[in-house]
């Protein structure tokens, strides 16, 4: 083999290994990631009380520090801005248990009584998530799922 073609295979392996090691800095550097969203509200029956529950997937490289989780009326002072990440700081937190890799599945859920339904604001709802990573990353979504009272 002539020397040419050693330093030419050499110098192409060590462009690909930086591109591979760039990828997965890059990778590493990404906020957290939410997939498969839902929402389910039961309103109250009878003598039993209602539930909004909430799901959502969380992936995040350095891990899943918090989740926060805000149900808002799409008829709402909200409807215009939106909340912020300051609003959903101050609100409650989802439980999140591993999901595999770095993924959490992360859960909220509310009871519902019945005079909390009878002064809840008909019609559509969102729910906006909050995700925080370890390192202090962040993803809002403000209408990450929506449901209807």
């Amino acid at each position: 083999m002539s020397r040419r073609i050693v330093i030419s295979t050499v110098a192409g392996a060590v462009v690909l290994a930086g591109a591979d090691a760039f990828a997965l800095a890059y990778a590493g550097d990404q906020p957290p990631a939410l997939t498969d969203s839902t929402a389910r509200y039961a309103a109250p029956v009878a003598d039993r009380a209602g539930s909004l529950s909430f799901t959502t997937e969380v992936t995040a490289s350095a891990g899943v520090k918090s989740v926060k989780v805000l149900a808002w009326p799409a008829a709402s002072s909200l409807a215009k801005k939106g909340p912020t990440a300051e609003d959903m700081a101050q609100v409650e937190s989802a439980r999140c248990t591993p999901a595999g890799g770095h993924t959490a599945r992360c859960t909220y859920r509310v009871t519902v009584s019945r005079g909390d339904a009878g002064t809840s604001p008909r019609g559509r709802w969102h729910v906006a998530v909050l995700a925080t990573d370890e390192d202090g990353r962040s993803t809002l979504d403000t209408k990450a799922a929506d449901f209807s009272v």
